[in-house]
């Protein structure tokens, strides 16, 4: 069994509903425990797309941890989500702390405008929800169109249907990091 905290980030709503708790049990049936962070703490409203779904309570505010107590990341989607994100100071602080740190962070679908806005993607292939792509290039990045990119400690994927790929490619990471 391994051990390890893994930080999930998210803004108080607009997520994607799916791409935050597939993530979560991959990591929880592996034997890690799973962080929700947020600006604001509180709960986090879970979107089917754009229809409302669950409530998630969040542990605690991203501007009161610290990268020092995760082994891993993970941005969850949902167009709100991120977008809403990119506009905290501490979340994009966060997100750029994680990557510089080079442990694993793994974004899905939107969420990598928060790598694009914590500047961290020049010179990085990654892959995103294809809406993105110019996003990506203009931030000095390499899109790919396939369900998983590793790009060092980056992983990224499309959407929901990659899910397998990313949450395997995820723990991959995780557990190479920590061997």
């Amino acid at each position: 069994m391994s051990s390890g905290k893994i930080a999930f980030l998210t803004a108080a709503e607009g997520v994607e509903r799916v791409e935050l708790t597939d993530p979560w049990q991959a990591v929880t049936d592996a034997g890690y425990e799973p962080v929700l962070l947020s600006p604001d703490g509180g709960d986090v409203q879970l979107f089917d797309h754009l229809d409302k779904a669950s409530t998630q309570h969040a542990d605690g505010k991203v501007a009161e941890t610290s990268i020092d107590d995760y082994v891993a990341l993970v941005l969850p989607g949902g167009v709100a989500n991120p977008d809403a994100l990119r506009q905290d100071e501490d979340a994009v602080s966060f997100v750029r702390q994680f990557v510089v740190s080079g442990k694993p962070v793994a974004a899905i679908c939107h969420a990598p405008w928060m790598l694009i806005e914590a500047d961290v993607i020049s010179g990085r292939q990654v892959t995103s929800w294809p809406s993105l792509q110019s996003d990506v290039s203009n931030a000095g990045g390499d899109w790919v169109d396939q369900s998983v990119v590793i790009d060092g400690n980056l992983i990224t994927s499309r959407k929901p249907d990659d899910l397998p790929d990313f949450d395997k490619e995820l723990l991959r990471a995780i557990q190479s990091d920590n061997a």
